[in-house]
């Protein structure tokens, strides 16, 4: 008898495959200063935040990769670039929640906060679904 190995994202918790901790950056860091954080960290995007630290967007690796491409990287900044709104989940929202809002918005990084203060936790990444998809094959 076969058994039925078939995954479901809503079995799953962000909380349990996002990356903990958020790189954020301010509105004015220019383009090149961000690229280079993603390199040093090892990150796929970065959260700029405003002057009294409210999420503000997501810059993402392939954001970078658009402005570098039309060679004005060193004349943007963070606040110009960033996808904006942040779209946000809760560390105990379910991966097909977090999936349906990526592709509803057309984003490839969630910000998880938690519910109560909103306190940005992590980040959510179309890479880290796809592991969680692997990991319970």
């Amino acid at each position: 008898m076969q058994t039925n190995t078939t995954f479901d994202l809503a079995q799953v918790t962000v909380g349990a495959a996002m990356h903990p901790g958020v790189i954020t950056c301010s509105l004015d860091t220019p383009l090149r200063e961000v690229a280079e954080t993603m390199a040093e960290e090892r990150v796929h995007c970065v959260v700029a935040q405003d002057g009294d630290g409210s999420l503000w967007g997501v810059v993402s690796d392939l954001d970078l990769v658009a402005v570098a491409s039309a060679r004005d990287i060193d004349i943007r900044t963070a606040g110009g670039m960033a996808a904006t709104p942040v779209v946000l989940v809760a560390p105990d929202d379910s991966l097909e929640h977090a999936a349906q809002l990526m592709t509803e918005n057309a984003i490839s990084h969630l910000v998880v906060v938690e519910p109560v203060d909103r306190r940005p936790v992590g980040i959510l990444s179309t890479l880290d679904v796809a592991r969680a998809l692997r990991a319970n094959r």
